[in-house]
């Protein structure tokens, strides 16, 4: 794969995953916890604010695969985190607002690295606690 290679869930992944890491950051440090990065729920929650869907588990490793082989985030598990790179993609991207955000980001991707790929794999049973989770969350108005 060469530069221009990142597809739209790509960059609706990479924002989900900048959102719901910032959000568990405030949170934790907020609550004095330890900052630990993002869980797959969060990730869930975030890509459904932005895009009003819940990514499949294939969507979510395909481009988790991508993101991560591309060292723009890291994952442990179920824990994301936006690596220094990553980080700097985001600080230097166009600003737009969340509406346009994915799409902005995508355009980045194509003028930057090409996707990677990871040996990482969403089980079936990791996918569906985390979107248990999500929907207990939602249920419970988090």
């Amino acid at each position: 794969m060469g530069v221009g290679d990142w597809h739209w869930n790509d960059a609706w992944i990479f924002v989900s995953a900048v959102i719901a890491e910032r959000l568990e950051r405030d949170r934790a440090m907020h609550a004095a916890l330890p900052v630990t990065g993002a869980t797959l729920a969060d990730l869930l929650a975030a890509a459904d604010f932005l895009h009003h869907s819940v990514p499949s588990r294939e969507d979510i490793e395909e481009s988790v695969r991508r993101l991560a082989g591309a060292g723009l985030i890291t994952v442990d598990d179920d824990l994301i985190e936006v690596a220094p790179a990553g980080e700097q993609l985001w600080r230097t991207r166009p600003f737009s607002g969340l509406s346009s955000a994915v799409m902005t980001l995508q355009a980045q991707l194509n003028r930057g690295p090409a996707p990677g790929d990871t040996d990482w794999s969403l089980t079936e049973q990791a996918y569906t606690a985390a979107l248990r989770e999500y929907r207990l969350r939602l249920a419970d108005g988090r």
